[in-house]
């Protein structure tokens, strides 16, 4: 993904932050600036009161070990060798720190948590809820009632605009490289095209078929509908159709110069861009899953496919051979990312589980993090500091952000519906997509603005 055109471009005249979206964000204050770097023991126990607190709320991050700070596109973390397009993390590289025995060390919630207010001089706690009357815009309780007044808890990344439009919930999300459009996938069977300068949708297209799943690489947009995948060259407004999968498209990825699918009957097609005559040719056929092949990821020349089957199957990506199943988990394998030499899968059986690579090559679990709800999807960025976070969608209609490797909680996004896409884009842009058809844009913000807002 281009970054370099920043968010000066992208989204500039969709306005500032949504109106009351810097009430509820725990610890907002113009004294938080003067806060002791040291980490609030309540805040670790998950019973801090104090507002605002003079201690942190969130983990001190890690030694440098005489790394320096990684950007978001440049060689370190939310970067991917092979595809723009992939929500992965580079591959192993003897350079990084090991973060073998810090995983899940944090404990308790971070910017996500919930304020003590007031109701007729009796403490009330802050319900992680969204007030529905709120929502309507006719809540008589204002700052004192119990449920949340915003879409969001946490300091540090705030709610820019909200696309309406789409009428089902929202299974793709693009940004294609030197372009002003911003397209989302709905099973609606529709394709919305946003102008990001205005933040009005410009184009629907009818696909007569629902968006399985949605990516771009480079100037493409890959659409994965019932039975095919539509290709769209954004600078040509050239449209391919690739023919071969059956059933439904769930995930797509491009690696090693070929476009991957997972389709529903639990085979993975391949095809490669034949420049010369402007097509994309049929590659191979990756067979194995039992059922529906529901999402894909690229890293260290490897090929990982999370299926219904609740199984991982690990490609090479030379010989598109699989190497190793991995059967840990005990639902559906919903989301797989690849982050430094590790991978991170999510599932339904409420678990995200880390993995690392043994001596003989073989992956293994060495983390487990367990969420109170299944999860849907898992993606990876990085915050104005470099930082990077981890955000996974449950379907108690939430997206927590997470810290990484500390699994310490950073905020929490909520919606009407469960999010099944996320996105990052440039200049500290993500977006993401509900059940309900909403698209929201948000933006992460710089720490000593957040601390001063």
């Amino acid at each position: 993904m281009d970054v370099d055109s920043g968010s000066k471009r992208v989204f500039q005249r969709l306005g500032g932050p949504v109106e009351n979206s810097k009430n509820y964000h725990h610890g907002n204050n113009n004294n938080s600036s003067s806060q002791i770097q040291k980490v609030c023991y309540h805040w670790r126990a998950g019973n801090c009161n104090r507002h605002p607190c003079p201690y942190l709320h969130r983990e001190l991050p890690p030694p440098p070990n005489g790394s320096s700070k990684r950007g978001g596109g440049g060689g370190g973390g939310f970067s991917d060798d092979y595809s723009s397009s992939s929500s992965s993390f580079s591959g192993p590289r003897s350079s990084r720190p090991n973060y073998s025995n810090t995983w899940g060390r944090a404990h308790g919630s971070g910017g996500g948590g919930n304020r003590t207010l007031t109701r007729n001089n009796k403490p009330t706690e802050k319900v992680s809820k969204v007030c529905n009357f709120w929502i309507q815009g006719n809540c008589g309780y204002g700052e004192k009632c119990r449920y949340l007044h915003s879409w969001s808890t946490g300091d540090n990344f705030s709610m820019v605009a909200q696309l309406e439009g789409h009428l089902k919930v929202v299974s793709g999300i693009a940004l294609p490289s030197d372009s002003n459009s911003l397209y989302t996938g709905s099973k609606d069977e529709t394709v919305r095209v946003w102008d990001c300068t205005t933040g009005q949708c410009k184009v629907v297209i009818q696909l007569g078929g629902e968006v399985g799943c949605m990516i771009n690489e480079g100037h493409w947009v890959f659409v994965g509908i019932p039975n095919a995948v539509k290709a769209w060259n954004t600078l040509t407004n050239s449209e391919l159709s690739l023919t071969g999968p059956v059933g439904q498209v769930y995930a797509m990825v491009v690696g090693n110069d070929l476009l991957f699918a997972g389709t529903q009957d639990g085979s993975i097609l391949a095809w490669k861009f034949n420049a010369a005559t402007n097509t994309f040719e049929p590659a191979a056929s990756l067979t194995g899953h039992t059922h529906g092949v529901v999402s894909l990821v690229v890293g260290a020349n490897r090929l990982y496919s999370g299926s219904m089957d609740c199984s991982i199957r690990v490609w090479n990506l030379e010989t598109l051979q699989c190497v190793q199943t991995l059967k840990e988990h005990s639902s559906v394998v919903m989301s797989v990312l690849c982050w430094d030499q590790f991978l991170l899968s999510c599932s339904l059986d409420k678990t995200i589980k880390v993995w690392v690579a043994t001596e003989s090559g073989n992956l293994e679990v060495t983390y487990t993090h367990n969420e109170d709800h299944g999860l849907l999807t898992l993606c990876g960025m990085h915050d104005l500091e470099s930082k990077p976070i981890l955000l996974c969608s449950c379907n108690d209609n939430t997206v927590h952000l997470y810290d990484l490797p500390s699994f310490s909680e950073r905020g929490k996004i909520y919606a009407k519906q469960e999010v099944r896409a996320i996105q990052m884009g440039p200049g500290g842009l993500f977006f993401t997509g509900d059940g309900a058809g909403q698209v929201k844009v948000w933006r992460w913000l710089a720490e000593s603005t957040a601390t001063t807002r």
